[in-house]
């Protein structure tokens, strides 16, 4: 391995890479009103989605963000929209009572509810002409042991039976169709399945957003929710405005304003490393049909070629923590020539991090909490799933009572001792090496 030094290239910047084409920028920050129908917290994909479907059918809101608008994990997540292929690890809720039956039904609904997340975005970026590289292209799943392979194989029927997602697997020795390696055990080939720039979406949804009757406030950090449905008084650094409906959309960056969803919301880094142009031939060849990858073990890492298709953008967990680029790049590096030993040699140009919001059932939720609106845990989805979910919340506002989601039907847990300070996080890393570790050694 290079040292870290050797690994950057002189034009290196410790910012996105997507942030070369657009990069968050100061908004005018507005008078705040007295009162307002809907105040949103949180500014990214599921708080714009929110106000845009709000103002779409004439209902008044207010977006506040705590920094400026794009600041946090919309432009800084890796771009790639699968429509909740991923789907979470645990289910309880008021649909299933222990009943094995019944958890098969609400999982069913929830991978139709998130593959509608899916043809939710085609259809925003279709509606609003929203140009950010969105290219349906599929995506690779590697197996990062023969288990995972034969777990992958079991969620086919369920994948294709509910979503149409267009799944099939990829034996070993068949993986260089999809990626030029042999770091897996084969693999999940989804046709439904595509890439987009991040950043370039984002400005995208703020651009529609700002040609609507929407009060978006930046640098408005939310100190104080009090009141009941109806009667909210939403308390700022910038002054206090009172609102029928509030709706929580900050995801990875849930504060103190609102403590019993912040215990809720696990913020877990991931960290990204773009490299320099690659030789166009070597580009090519990475990952023939340009397919989002990831894979199947604990320490996750994700990645794709740029939207241009010159560079690899590589993500993973380098840390569960923030960490500076001089720690976590070497990591991803790693990560990236143990998959691709071609790469070895080629320098980075940029390197970042951004919170990811995990919930403890590892499912996206919404619904409300103390007459609250919230739209929370992407669990790493969060593309597709946070946009559709912002979207889900207004048409709840809009709509009244009426269910629209099966991610309401699920319970939204904390644990016990749990308050938002994820101090465990370093030792869950750990754990999660050493698992992925035994879990190769005993596979041989």
């Amino acid at each position: 391995m290079a040292r870290t030094a050797d690994l950057f290239d002189p034009s290196f910047k410790a910012e996105p890479y997507w942030w070369d084409a657009w990069r968050p920028q100061p908004l005018p920050v507005p008078q705040l009103p007295a009162k307002t129908a809907v105040t949103i917290i949180g500014g990214g994909y599921a708080g714009l989605s929110a106000a845009l479907e709000l103002a779409r059918n004439n209902v008044e809101a207010v977006v506040l963000e705590a920094n400026d608008f794009g600041f946090g994990a919309s432009t800084r997540n890796g771009g790639m929209v699968s429509g909740g292929v991923t789907l979470g690890k645990s289910l309880g809720g008021k649909r299933t009572a222990g009943d094995a039956a019944a958890r098969e039904a609400l999982m069913s609904d929830l991978i139709g509810d998130a593959g509608a997340s899916f043809y939710h975005l085609e259809d925003v970026l279709k509606r609003e002409n929203i140009a950010c590289h969105y290219t349906r292209s599929g995506r690779f799943t590697g197996a990062w042991t023969r288990r995972h392979y034969d777990a992958l194989a079991g969620r086919l029927a369920l994948l294709n039976g509910v979503a149409q997602v267009g799944a099939s697997m990829l034996p070993r020795d068949r993986q260089r169709e999809a990626i030029a390696s042999d770091f897996y055990q084969g693999g999940m080939l989804i046709e439904r399945a595509g890439q987009l720039h991040p950043a370039l979406y984002y400005k995208g949804l703020l651009d529609v957003c700002r040609g609507r009757a929407i009060t978006l406030s930046p640098q408005t950090r939310v100190v104080r929710v009090a009141g009941t449905q109806g009667a909210f008084t939403v308390t700022t650094n910038r002054g206090v405005l009172a609102a029928r409906e509030v709706v929580v959309a900050s995801n990875g960056y849930t504060g103190d304003a609102t403590p019993k969803l912040k215990r809720k919301i696990i913020p877990v880094a991931s960290h990204i490393i773009a490299t320099v142009p690659l030789d166009p031939a070597l580009a090519r060849s990475l990952i023939p049909h340009n397919r989002a990858i990831s894979d199947t073990q604990r320490i996750l890492c994700y990645y794709r070629m740029s939207p241009d298709g010159t560079r690899m953008v590589f993500g993973g967990r380098a840390r569960f923590t923030q960490v500076s680029p001089e720690i976590s790049a070497p990591i991803l590096y790693r990560y990236m020539t143990q998959r691709f030993p071609q790469l070895g040699g080629v320098k980075l140009t940029h390197a970042w991090t951004g919170n990811v919001a995990f919930t403890f059932d590892f499912m996206p939720h919404m619904g409300r909490e103390d007459g609250l609106h919230y739209a929370l845990g992407c669990n790493g989805s969060g593309v597709a799933m946070m946009s559709y979910l912002g979207h889900q919340v207004a048409r709840k506002i809009v709509g009244g009572g009426n269910r629209v989601s099966a991610f309401e039907d699920i319970d939204f847990p904390g644990h016990a001792g749990y308050a938002g300070n994820p101090w465990f996080l370093p030792l869950v890393g750990g754990y999660y090496r050493m698992r992925d570790r035994l879990d190769r050694m005993l596979d041989r």
